[in-house]
């Protein structure tokens, strides 16, 4: 006898970010939703992605902190690190988060199935090797959100000791002496950070000219600067050619061709790769590209009917908050409401190493490649009262705006932050370019004094060639 199979409005298979939030927001709305979890709801940015890295980031930035606090006025011993109280914390948070992920999804009445989902065909999901048991689903919509898995390259094969990827690191129990982190990207960028804070003699080797590609020249400059300050090396157009465990296996030299460097650890950071492994995409006919992701048009369809991709499984801006956008936009969709694209050239980014970085829209080459005649004002936090008041003064807000016929700055383009707490400042700068405000009209908003944040309102002012203070 064939077992009867359960029906949903939606089965949606992968509990992350693009996952949970379609679950929740399509739930909110009436469906009848089923999610498919193979291990963790909350996926790649709540167990081993955006928050355990941010919070080992904040732990850096007590440590630098509590170390620099005779500027103050505050006198204190030198600080110690205990990662393994820190790993603790890190998880109390994660663990925290992940449950109340699974109380919204309860609350909403969402039925979470643990296993791994398979698309049979349109329509129709198998739930197998978890605690629900082999599951046969069907719904008239399908939404994949099954994720990514961390990128690796030839001649650095994981060990989880040694050289490790983001999962590994982010539950890293000890402070090396020394490590390199290949890649210079963001997450490279932000692991290097947390390890010369520590202390650990780190060096980002970037095959690339330069490190963080795709932002704005002028931050990373200001990036470059205080990583040097720091101690932190950064080696450009280098490639990693494999490594040489030491015969201790305490560490390894790592091949850079012309080059080697003996360190207690390898950071592979080169990006993640979509994760479409079990979701039985051939069976179901569904198309893929050259580099394993989903084939989608604007609004996350695939070429099979029913079925939406969402997240890293999909060429977008691999971000969590990206996913969650692409997310509404799918239920939007599946209701038949009017469902907007989502425009990625306009999607808000952040970085999370110190300094942080974080910019919106055209950088000022990119505006220039696109036919653009741009108007360009920088102003730096140096002259800022409250980066001063905290003691982080080093950083800039730059803002690129089209030049109208009459040679005065017109639309905002784009925005880019490098600094103190920039990734809590970005909302009016991604505002401003997603509403194609003009300088004159952003300009003229209040901005509260004395905060970080008026620095992009003063950026903006010398805009209008009536700066206060610039």
């Amino acid at each position: 006898m064939v077992p009867t199979a359960t029906q949903h409005d939606l089965v949606v298979i992968g509990g992350g970010p693009g996952g949970y939030g379609a679950a929740l927001y399509g739930a909110a709305a009436g469906l009848d939703i089923g999610l498919v979890e193979m291990h963790k709801v909350g996926g790649t940015c709540l167990h081993v992605g955006c928050i355990p890295a941010k919070e080992l980031l904040e732990s850096a930035a007590v440590f630098r902190t509590v170390r620099d606090a005779s500027e103050f006025g505050v006198d204190s011993s030198e600080p110690k690190i205990d990662l393994g109280r820190t790993q603790l914390r890190k998880q109390n948070v994660v663990d925290t988060l992940a449950k109340g992920v699974s109380s919204l999804l309860k609350g909403r009445k969402v039925t979470v199935y643990d296993g791994t989902g398979s698309l049979v065909g349109p329509g129709t999901v198998s739930v197998s090797g978890g605690e629900s048991g082999d599951e046969t689903l069907e719904a008239e919509s399908v939404i994949l959100a099954a994720g990514s898995k961390p990128r690796s390259i030839p001649g650095l094969d994981i060990d989880g000791q040694i050289v490790m990827t983001s999962d590994e690191f982010l539950s890293i129990d000890r402070v090396p002496q020394s490590a390199v982190v290949v890649g210079g990207g963001a997450i490279g960028c932000e692991f290097a950070s947390v390890l010369g804070d520590l202390g650990t003699d780190v060096t980002i080797v970037e095959a690339l000219p330069q490190i963080l590609p795709g932002v704005d020249a002028d931050a990373v400059k200001v990036v470059e600067r205080s990583f040097a300050k720091r101690g932190i090396k950064i080696r450009t157009e280098v490639k990693v050619a494999g490594h040489t465990p030491r015969s201790d296996g305490s560490g390894t030299v790592v091949d850079l061709g012309d080059d080697s460097l003996d360190v207690d650890i390898v950071v592979v950071a080169v990006g993640r790769r979509p994760f479409p492994d079990f979701l039985g995409l051939d069976a179901a006919g569904v198309s893929v590209d050259d580099r394993g992701f989903v084939n989608v048009d604007e609004l996350c369809r695939t070429n099979v009917d029913g079925v939406w991709a969402v997240g890293d499984l999909v060429a977008t801006p691999q971000l969590a908050h990206v996913a969650f956008a692409e997310a509404i936009m799918v239920i939007k969709d599946i209701l038949g409401e009017a469902a907007m694209p989502v425009d990625y050239d306009k999607v808000p980014w952040c970085i999370y190493c110190h300094p942080e970085v974080a910019f919106v829209g055209h950088t000022e080459q990119s505006a220039v490649d696109a036919g653009y005649d741009v108007a360009v004002s920088k102003h730096r936090f140096a002259g800022n009262s409250r980066a001063m008041i905290i003691g982080e003064p080093e950083g800039l807000v730059k803002i690129i705006a089209e030049k109208d016929a009459d040679g005065a700055a017109g639309t905002i383009l784009g925005v880019h932050m490098v600094g103190p707490w920039v990734t809590e400042q970005l909302g009016q700068g991604y505002m401003a370019v997603n509403w194609e405000a003009t300088v004159a009209e952003a300009s003229a908003f209040i901005q509260p004094h004395p905060t970080l944040s008026e620095l992009f309102g003063e950026t903006l002012l010398s805009m209008t060639g009536r700066a206060l203070h610039g």
